[in-house]
């Protein structure tokens, strides 16, 4: 055996089998194919399909401000999020800008350029190292939110004495923090369970529910048992909103932080409404020009429909008038072969006829410009492109 030939299972070239091709040759055997590495994610046909799609949106975004995507599926609107996703990981946003999404005409998405990061990000987040928000040592002139939790032992804040009386406590701080602050204390409109015991914090209108609650109620270890969570409702945010007690900082210490969550959660919810009403407004302003629009074809095929109306008349006065001229022709030929009598009745109808073509001719006066009503609602659907005739909030035919 020649000293060139070798063993297949023994030549590998970073991981790839190599095979003598003399040796092949010589076995009748096949080539075997190169293992070709695996392809990287980025490489492959849905993450290039996506990255085009954010390179797009994001060229559009600079460009017309914002970009609306109107009745989209369930899919849709997954897949605009991938992409908006895909572009925020990969560091696509514009400098000093991010994507918004907000919801736009249910089930319709709204996309937007801000200003900044986002409000969830590191860095941005409230700050725990601000004024300690002063709490009470003792439960005296409380809020009457507060007093009506203390009051309402069998349904609310259900846990034991030393721990309710602390909660109390911590609600009464914020609520009385929150009123210097010039916002308003009410009952919570969010369900809470009966261990737990909460407030409604409004600021500008918008409430937001803060409720304190034990973390570990069935623990037998009396350090978990002993700990309280202070809680934002999470509502249709990801912004953070849960405090625990720490070793490095109390709940006491956290109030201030908790506070200003809920001021960064009204501001950002201030900015979503204000965006939500201007785009109400425009949808309004689109949906009158659409129904002015709709409103010009619907009186345009009006007065099509009277001129084919009054065209219909002429063909059948001409048509009338051309059997009136044959029969004239045919009384003609007839006179001194047909008895009197058949040719006066034949004269007779044909008076009658040429009087009649004469009445629906509408040539026989100068025509005027019809008039016209007021459309229909039922008019206007075909012209006003899936929009309702009845409002903007509403859609024709779908």
């Amino acid at each position: 055996m020649s000293s060139d030939w070798r063993s297949a299972d023994t030549l590998r070239d970073g991981g790839v089998l190599m095979i003598d091709d003399d040796s092949a040759a010589a076995d009748g055997s096949e080539l075997a194919a190169p293992v070709s590495p695996r392809m990287p994610y980025s490489e492959r046909p849905v993450a290039r399909a996506r990255r085009a799609k954010a390179h797009e949106l994001i060229e559009r975004l600079v460009a017309e401000g914002r970009v609306r995507i109107t009745d989209p599926d369930d899919d849709e609107v997954a897949e605009w999020r991938r992409v908006v996703n895909y572009a925020k990981r990969h560091g696509l946003e514009p400098a000093g800008k991010r994507i918004e999404k907000v919801p736009y005409v249910a089930p319709g998405l709204e996309l937007f350029l801000a200003d900044g990061p986002h409000p969830n990000a590191r860095g941005q987040r409230p700050k725990e190292s601000g004024d300690p928000v002063p709490v009470p040592s003792r439960l005296g002139n409380l809020h009457p939110i507060v007093t009506a939790l203390k009051d309402d032992e069998r349904r609310r804040l259900i846990m034991p004495s030393g721990l309710r009386r602390r909660s109390l406590l911590l609600l009464q701080g914020l609520s009385a923090e929150a009123v210097r602050r010039g916002y308003e204390v009410r009952k919570a409109h969010s369900f809470l369970h009966p261990r737990e015991g909460g407030v409604d914090i409004a600021v500008d209108g918008l409430a937001y529910t803060v409720s304190v609650r034990q973390e570990f109620p069935q623990s037998t270890d009396p350090d978990r048992s002993s700990r309280l969570v202070v809680e934002v409702a999470h509502g249709l945010t990801d912004r953070p909103g849960r405090w625990r007690d720490r070793k490095t900082r109390t709940l006491e210490e956290a109030l201030d932080a908790v506070l200003g969550e809920i001021e960064a959660r009204a501001a950002q919810d201030a900015r979503r409404r204000q965006d939500e009403q201007r785009a109400i407004a425009e949808r309004e302003v689109r949906w009158r020009a659409a129904v002015e629009v709709a409103k010009e074809q619907a009186v345009r095929e009006q007065l099509a429909q009277a001129l084919r109306e009054e065209a219909g008349r002429w063909q059948e006065s001409a048509a009338l008038s051309a059997y009136c001229t044959a029969l004239e022709r045919r009384i003609g030929e007839l006179h001194g072969v047909a008895d009197e009598p058949a040719l006066s009745r034949a004269r007779r109808w044909l008076e009658w006829a040429r009087a009649y073509a004469r009445s629906i001719d509408p040539l026989s006066d100068l025509p005027k410009m019809p008039d016209t009503r007021e459309p229909t609602p039922e008019e206007l659907k075909p012209y006003l492109r899936g929009w309702s005739p009845d409002g903007p909030e509403r859609r024709g035919g779908r």
